[in-house]
């Protein structure tokens, strides 16, 4: 076994690529940018050169056509992976992913699937503006048939990326792009982390903060704040909002009778709301104050740095909301 080394983010889903394109050759990449060393934040590098254009497909600006030709390569027996860039655009592909993939296994009795990976990247902040930043990773989740991964480190981006491309039935995969930077030991070899299984990235005795994506990252900065302050707060990265991992949650609000949800998305119908309903209908006698939520505001994201400080919700959010348990001494 080769020792663990540092890694990107980026590169993790790059080395993640790599190594299931050369074991199967089944799987292919499509999309929009996948031959610029830039385009899609390296995560493509080297793909185009080893695998050639038949396996890794630069396309036309047409994420329908895109995405319903990846559905059809998949219900014939391929593994596509379709990348969008930017996750706002997939609201062109709605009618292959919802209409067609999700329903697939379903319609045909289980008799049929389409191991398909649909892959969004999520442009926070950089004044990307209202139709080139969104976070639409609740709309996914609310569709039946679809499971939803949201890894937050480069160990997650490439066990989780590896386990999609692997799973007999479609897989929304959603990162973000300021994650791509950030390094972390990453083994060499092939590994996989189970879709459907959230972890704890810190313990705590008085809240839990249940996290997804970039804002775990502000909740264990969120936490080591709040421990100079006397309080001890539990982080959970979710690593997949479906199938939710909702022991994990269950088991950490018993334990603290506090529950923060921190989404990157919007606050209103979303992630964060399904999460402080499982709270509610489940685990409502441990709960010692109400729910409370940080995600965005119901507002498009604006396209000025200044604005973007006070919408874009990170560590300060999450310790202000903290503080309202009265906690702090």
């Amino acid at each position: 076994m080769s020792s663990p080394r540092r890694l990107q983010y980026s590169l993790a889903i790059n080395e993640a690529l790599h190594q299931v394109m050369e074991l199967d050759a089944s799987v292919f990449l499509i999309g929009q940018g996948v031959k610029s060393p830039w385009y899609v934040g390296n995560t493509a590098r080297g793909l185009l050169d080893r695998f050639g254009e038949a396996r890794v497909i630069d396309t036309p600006v047409s994420e329908n056509g895109i995405t319903g030709a990846a559905v059809g390569a998949a219900i014939a027996g391929m593994k596509p992976v379709v990348v969008h860039p930017r996750m706002d655009f997939m609201f062109f592909a709605m009618d292959p992913i919802i209409n067609q993939a999700a329903n697939w296994y379903y319609m045909n009795g289980g008799s049929g699937s389409v191991p398909v990976v649909f892959w969004g990247i999520i442009n926070r902040g950089g004044a990307q503006g209202a139709q080139h930043s969104q976070a639409i990773h609740g709309l996914f989740a609310n569709i039946p048939g679809l499971k939803v991964v949201m890894p937050a480190t480069a160990y997650d981006a490439k066990g989780l990326m590896i386990a999609a491309i692997r799973d007999a039935n479609p897989v929304v995969f959603v990162d973000e792009r300021l994650l791509y930077h950030l390094e972390e030991v990453v083994p060499e070899e092939v590994y996989s982390v189970e879709i459907g299984k959230g972890c704890i990235r810190r313990e705590g005795k008085d809240v839990t903060v249940v996290a997804v994506s970039f804002m775990v990252h502000e909740a264990m900065r969120a936490a080591e704040v709040l421990a100079a302050e006397g309080v001890d707060v539990e982080v959970i990265d979710l690593r997949t909002i479906k199938p939710l991992d909702r022991d994990l949650i269950l088991q950490s609000v018993g334990k603290t009778g506090r529950l923060v949800v921190a989404d990157v998305g919007w606050k209103s119908f979303g992630m964060s709301g399904e999460i402080a309903a499982l709270a509610a209908e489940e685990a409502f006698g441990s709960l010692k104050a109400p729910v409370l939520r940080v995600a965005l505001p119901d507002c498009p994201a604006p396209a000025n740095g200044v604005l973007e400080d006070a919408y874009y919700q990170a560590v300060d959010h999450i310790v202000g909301t903290i503080r309202q348990f009265g906690l702090v001494c």
